[in-house]
């Protein structure tokens, strides 16, 4: 499976944005916001993926970009991917690359509508006071396949920061790749390679 198709399975059931306080009185609460609005949101983005053949409008396209990457927490995933080179750089260049990353993932998100249309079954949901870890199945064209997502509160809300995909870590698989051309031609090199994708 390649890249692009693991993370548009990974984003298939990212339905969680701005949902449950973290005040909420105990771990069962949460579990159970956590699994209803997982589910609210799923049918959210089916209603507007629609059936095979829908055609979209750049409006429904972009309103499902926002359903789907909103909740990622790009800030946190771009420190994880860059280790020491994020505390070198001024908070405009953190500004710049965390747009840029976010960029890429969000058209990526939309390569492959049929991805969105697979059923998500909710496996397993821990909380741990201001983190949790949601354990869910993705069934694509009878191919059931393990996603895993790691959360964290921020403010009020819970925001993904990873997804982990048949035990593969996106977060760490970007830290791999962008630490690789980081050590070979730098962090200016990662940055161009990045613009080009993005302006693709």
């Amino acid at each position: 499976m390649n890249m692009v198709r693991i993370i548009l399975l990974a984003l298939i059931a990212l339905n969680l944005l701005f949902f449950v306080s973290p005040l909420l009185a105990n771990s069962s609460d949460k579990k159970d916001d956590i699994k209803s609005f997982l589910q609210e949101r799923d049918r959210e983005i089916k209603a507007l993926v629609g059936p095979k053949g829908t055609t979209h409008t750049d409006e429904q396209r972009e309103k499902l970009k926002d359903i789907i990457n909103n909740v990622m927490d790009y800030a946190s995933m771009a420190e994880y991917a860059l280790q020491s080179t994020f505390d070198e750089l001024s908070s405009e260049q953190r500004r710049e690359f965390i747009d840029i990353f976010s960029t890429i993932v969000r058209d990526q998100s939309l390569n492959s509508l049929d991805i969105y249309r697979a059923d998500v079954e909710y496996r397993e949901i821990r909380v741990n006071e201001s983190t949790a870890t949601v354990e869910t199945i993705a069934i694509l064209e009878n191919v059931r396949t393990p996603v895993t997502y790691e959360l964290k509160t921020k403010g009020d809300s819970w925001v993904i920061t990873d997804m982990s995909i048949d035990n593969v870590s996106t977060a760490e698989s970007y830290r791999r790749s962008f630490q690789n051309i980081i050590r070979r031609r730098g962090y200016d090199a990662l940055l161009t390679s990045l613009k080009r994708r993005a302006d693709a």
